[in-house]
């Protein structure tokens, strides 16, 4: 989309959040222009999500009456008041987008009794969401044996909800006391903005989760990467989450990958890698000798994990790095139409005529039959059916 210049600029009408909640919610239309993952990762109350790179052809089908939009730091929400007020409507931008929002709230919850909001927290997970969330994650903690005696686990936060929900599903696990296994609740700052740091210290103080904050140059080194830097940074990221926890005396380290993310990661390799493969619930290191990675939300879906959020009233942040720190992700810069995006989606199409698909997804890699397989590969070794094929009957 075209960009508008500084002279187009200064006509834009601009709000507050503060003036915004003086408003009557019936009087305006709240739309949440970033893409539909950053949306769902969390939204201001009563707001839609129209995605900037849509917003042109969704005009039609919006309400007549006031329109308040935002982006993430309140940016690209200012193209899209232009392109609103070409359409003859009346349009505002929210000054400092979704941002300004959370620290708000954040702020006004300053004085919260923490042990109290605390305890509702860890309540939830006891009773509400026994069954969805706490039996799948000890379900996997015993299928896959990703957790033995005397092992100390680096539980690595990001400050997202999987992160968040891992963190505390560990102190439950804990408290439980089986058997003697230690926790480190590590949290890596890879270039942090001020703003993005803050949200993940107040969840932890929030949350009860004493997190230890190590500092890294991530975010600069693949900044100006142009091919892969998200590829780039994953890995740059975990090797200094593995090279921290080691030190720190740490056996394995904890990701927050969920079921959901297994079952895209499957799709994806075969759509786009020309491979079958899964995310495995365990891994050991190559780099990191005696080292392993484990996956605890293996089992749980993700939609359970927004319902255990939205349930308790957190916000969290989707991603904070500095491609997304200044609104590239709700602009129309291929950013928002990523693969795993398009996964999602294609999962939801395929789900309306067969309820089971999900399920269908997971399993299908338990149940690989190499007789039937073309070739494989084994401990990096390329195997062809053609090697046993006289051997084999009908």
């Amino acid at each position: 989309m075209e960009g508008i210049s500084s002279e187009e600029n200064l006509s834009i009408q601009e709000i507050t959040v503060d003036e915004l909640n003086e408003w009557n919610m019936d009087d305006y239309m709240l739309i949440d222009i970033r893409d539909e993952m950053s949306y769902s990762y969390g939204h201001l109350p009563g707001a839609v999500n129209i995605p900037y790179d849509r917003m042109k052809e969704k005009l039609s089908e919006l309400a007549d009456k006031k329109i308040v939009v935002y982006c993430k730091k309140g940016e690209t929400g200012i193209k899209a008041v232009q392109i609103l007020e070409k359409a003859g409507k009346t349009a505002y931008n929210l000054k400092g987008g979704y941002m300004e929002w959370l620290i708000g709230v954040m702020d006004s919850e300053s004085d919260t009794d923490e042990d109290a909001f605390n305890e509702k927290v860890e309540k939830s997970i006891r009773k509400r969401f026994h069954k969805r969330i706490w039996s799948r994650f000890t379900r996997a903690i015993n299928e896959y044996e990703l957790v033995k005696e005397g092992d100390k686990i680096a539980v690595c936060i990001s400050g997202g909800k999987d992160s968040m929900l891992m963190a505390k599903l560990f102190q439950e696990l804990k408290r439980h006391n089986k058997f003697a296994f230690e926790l480190v609740f590590l949290v890596m700052n890879p270039g942090y903005s001020p703003e993005n740091r803050n949200v993940i210290e107040n969840n932890a103080k929030k949350l009860h989760i004493p997190i230890t904050i190590f500092e890294s140059d991530i975010f600069e080194s693949v900044f100006h990467i142009e091919k892969s830097p998200c590829y780039l940074c994953a890995r740059m990221r975990r090797g200094h989450l593995y090279s921290k926890a080691k030190e720190l005396g740490c056996n394995k380290i904890a990701l927050g990958h969920h079921y959901d993310d297994v079952i895209e990661t499957i799709l994806m390799g075969m759509l786009y890698g020309a491979q079958m493969q899964t995310m495995m619930p365990k891994l050991h290191s190559t780099n990191f000798e005696e080292m392993e990675l484990i996956r605890p939300l293996y089992l749980v879906r993700e939609e359970d994990i927004k319902a255990w959020r939205d349930a308790n009233d957190l916000h969290f942040i989707q991603c904070a790095c500095k491609f997304t720190d200044t609104c590239s992700s709700c602009q129309d810069d291929g950013q928002s139409n990523s693969k795993r995006l398009e996964v999602k989606k294609l999962i939801q199409e395929l789900k309306k005529t067969n309820p089971f698909v999900e399920g269908n997804i997971f399993k299908s890699v338990e149940n690989v039959n190499l007789s039937t397989v073309i070739a494989y590969k084994k401990d990096g070794v390329k195997h062809h059916f053609l090697e046993s094929y006289e051997n084999m009957g009908d």
